[in-house]
Protein backbone atom coordinates (compact mmCIF):
# COMPACT_ATOMS: atom_id res chain seq x y z
CA UNK A 1 0.00 0.00 0.00
CA UNK A 2 1.42 3.35 -1.08
CA UNK A 3 -0.13 6.38 0.61
CA UNK A 4 0.71 9.57 -1.26
CA UNK A 5 0.58 12.38 1.30
CA UNK A 6 0.15 16.06 0.54
CA UNK A 7 2.81 18.47 1.78
CA UNK A 8 0.47 19.67 4.53
CA UNK A 9 0.04 16.14 5.87
CA UNK A 10 3.75 15.35 5.57
CA UNK A 11 4.53 18.45 7.61
CA UNK A 12 2.05 17.32 10.28
CA UNK A 13 3.54 13.80 10.34
CA UNK A 14 7.17 15.05 10.36
CA UNK A 15 9.62 13.49 10.57
CA UNK A 16 8.46 10.98 8.00
CA UNK A 17 10.35 8.62 5.72
CA UNK A 18 9.18 8.75 2.10
CA UNK A 19 9.72 6.13 -0.58
CA UNK A 20 10.11 6.63 -4.31
CA UNK A 21 7.40 4.64 -6.06
CA UNK A 22 5.95 4.65 -9.54
CA UNK A 23 2.36 5.93 -9.67
CA UNK A 24 -0.32 3.25 -9.62
CA UNK A 25 -4.11 3.09 -9.67
CA UNK A 26 -3.83 1.16 -6.37
CA UNK A 27 -2.22 4.14 -4.60
CA UNK A 28 -4.09 6.05 -1.93
CA UNK A 29 -3.87 9.82 -1.49
CA UNK A 30 -4.15 11.48 1.91
CA UNK A 31 -4.67 15.10 2.84
CA UNK A 32 -4.97 16.95 6.13
CA UNK A 33 -7.87 19.39 6.26
CA UNK A 34 -8.89 21.66 9.12
CA UNK A 35 -12.55 21.90 10.07
CA UNK A 36 -13.75 23.68 13.21
CA UNK A 37 -10.11 23.91 14.36
CA UNK A 38 -9.86 20.15 14.23
CA UNK A 39 -7.57 18.07 12.08
CA UNK A 40 -9.33 15.73 9.69
CA UNK A 41 -7.96 13.27 7.14
CA UNK A 42 -9.32 12.76 3.66
CA UNK A 43 -8.11 9.45 2.21
CA UNK A 44 -8.87 8.76 -1.47
CA UNK A 45 -8.09 5.75 -3.64
CA UNK A 46 -6.42 6.85 -6.89
CA UNK A 47 -8.24 4.46 -9.22
CA UNK A 48 -11.83 4.72 -8.02
CA UNK A 49 -11.67 7.62 -6.37
CA UNK A 50 -13.23 6.00 -3.29
CA UNK A 51 -13.08 8.54 -0.40
CA UNK A 52 -12.83 8.13 3.35
CA UNK A 53 -13.30 11.15 5.60
CA UNK A 54 -11.90 10.75 9.13
CA UNK A 55 -12.77 13.61 11.50
CA UNK A 56 -10.90 14.87 14.54
CA UNK A 57 -7.63 12.96 14.10
CA UNK A 58 -5.01 13.21 16.82
CA UNK A 59 -1.29 13.12 16.09
CA UNK A 60 -0.93 10.08 18.37
CA UNK A 61 -3.29 8.13 16.08
CA UNK A 62 -0.85 8.76 13.23
CA UNK A 63 2.23 7.57 15.14
CA UNK A 64 2.09 4.49 12.89
CA UNK A 65 0.68 5.95 9.65
CA UNK A 66 0.68 2.62 7.78
CA UNK A 67 -1.46 1.00 10.45
CA UNK A 68 -3.79 4.01 10.57
CA UNK A 69 -4.31 4.32 6.79
CA UNK A 70 -4.59 0.58 6.09
CA UNK A 71 -6.94 0.03 9.02
CA UNK A 72 -9.11 2.98 8.04
CA UNK A 73 -9.36 1.77 4.44
CA UNK A 74 -10.15 -1.83 5.40
CA UNK A 75 -12.83 -0.72 7.89
CA UNK A 76 -14.51 1.49 5.27
CA UNK A 77 -14.45 -1.17 2.54
CA UNK A 78 -15.86 -3.86 4.83
CA UNK A 79 -18.51 -1.42 6.11
CA UNK A 80 -19.59 -0.88 2.49
CA UNK A 81 -19.87 -4.63 1.86
CA UNK A 82 -16.63 -5.09 -0.09
CA UNK A 83 -13.69 -7.37 0.50
CA UNK A 84 -10.84 -5.91 2.52
CA UNK A 85 -8.56 -6.24 -0.52
CA UNK A 86 -11.07 -4.89 -3.07
CA UNK A 87 -8.82 -1.90 -3.80
CA UNK A 88 -5.44 -3.58 -3.55
CA UNK A 89 -3.40 -5.11 -0.77
CA UNK A 90 -3.91 -3.12 2.41
CA UNK A 91 -1.29 -4.69 4.64
CA UNK A 92 -0.24 -2.17 7.33
CA UNK A 93 3.23 -3.72 7.55
CA UNK A 94 3.76 -3.09 3.84
CA UNK A 95 2.37 0.47 3.81
CA UNK A 96 4.73 3.21 2.71
CA UNK A 97 4.39 6.97 2.38
CA UNK A 98 5.28 8.87 -0.78
CA UNK A 99 4.79 12.26 -2.41
CA UNK A 100 1.69 12.99 -4.47
CA UNK A 101 2.02 12.53 -8.23
CA UNK A 102 -1.42 12.69 -9.87
CA UNK A 103 -2.97 16.16 -10.16
CA UNK A 104 -6.36 14.78 -11.19
CA UNK A 105 -6.63 12.87 -7.88
CA UNK A 106 -5.60 16.02 -6.04
CA UNK A 107 -8.33 17.93 -7.90
CA UNK A 108 -10.93 15.38 -6.86
CA UNK A 109 -9.69 15.64 -3.27
CA UNK A 110 -10.04 19.41 -3.42
CA UNK A 111 -13.66 19.02 -4.55
CA UNK A 112 -14.33 16.56 -1.71
CA UNK A 113 -12.69 18.84 0.87
CA UNK A 114 -14.74 21.80 -0.39
CA UNK A 115 -17.99 19.80 -0.11
CA UNK A 116 -17.01 18.54 3.33
CA UNK A 117 -16.25 22.01 4.66
CA UNK A 118 -19.53 23.45 3.39
CA UNK A 119 -21.70 20.53 4.50
CA UNK A 120 -20.08 20.62 7.92
CA UNK A 121 -20.84 24.32 8.22
CA UNK A 122 -24.44 23.74 7.06
CA UNK A 123 -24.96 20.95 9.60
CA UNK A 124 -23.89 23.15 12.50
CA UNK A 125 -20.27 22.03 12.82
CA UNK A 126 -18.22 18.88 12.95
CA UNK A 127 -19.87 17.74 16.17
CA UNK A 128 -23.26 17.62 14.41
CA UNK A 129 -22.12 16.01 11.16
CA UNK A 130 -23.28 12.42 10.63
CA UNK A 131 -19.92 10.98 9.55
CA UNK A 132 -21.30 7.74 8.06
CA UNK A 133 -23.90 9.62 6.02
CA UNK A 134 -21.30 12.13 4.91
CA UNK A 135 -18.88 9.41 3.79
CA UNK A 136 -21.66 7.75 1.83
CA UNK A 137 -22.56 11.10 0.26
CA UNK A 138 -18.93 11.57 -0.85
CA UNK A 139 -18.84 8.02 -2.23
CA UNK A 140 -22.04 8.49 -4.24
CA UNK A 141 -21.16 11.88 -5.74
CA UNK A 142 -19.58 11.78 -9.22
CA UNK A 143 -16.36 13.79 -9.57
CA UNK A 144 -14.62 15.20 -12.60
CA UNK A 145 -15.22 14.96 -16.32
CA UNK A 146 -12.18 12.76 -16.82
CA UNK A 147 -13.67 10.17 -14.49
CA UNK A 148 -16.72 9.62 -16.77
CA UNK A 149 -19.03 10.92 -14.01
CA UNK A 150 -19.43 7.50 -12.40
CA UNK A 151 -19.77 7.26 -8.64
CA UNK A 152 -16.66 6.33 -6.61
CA UNK A 153 -18.45 3.54 -4.74
CA UNK A 154 -19.56 1.94 -8.02
CA UNK A 155 -16.04 2.13 -9.42
CA UNK A 156 -14.65 0.60 -6.22
CA UNK A 157 -17.13 -2.27 -6.36
CA UNK A 158 -16.31 -2.90 -10.03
Amino acid sequence: MIVRCTARLRKFLAPVKLVEADPSQDDWYANLIWIDRRKCILLVHAGSPYPIFVPDVRKAELAHPGRFFAGTAVDALVHDGMAADALGTLDPTQAALARTTDRSVLGVMTDMAFLTEHLTRDSGGLAHLDIEAHNMFLRRTPYGRARDMSRPIDRARA
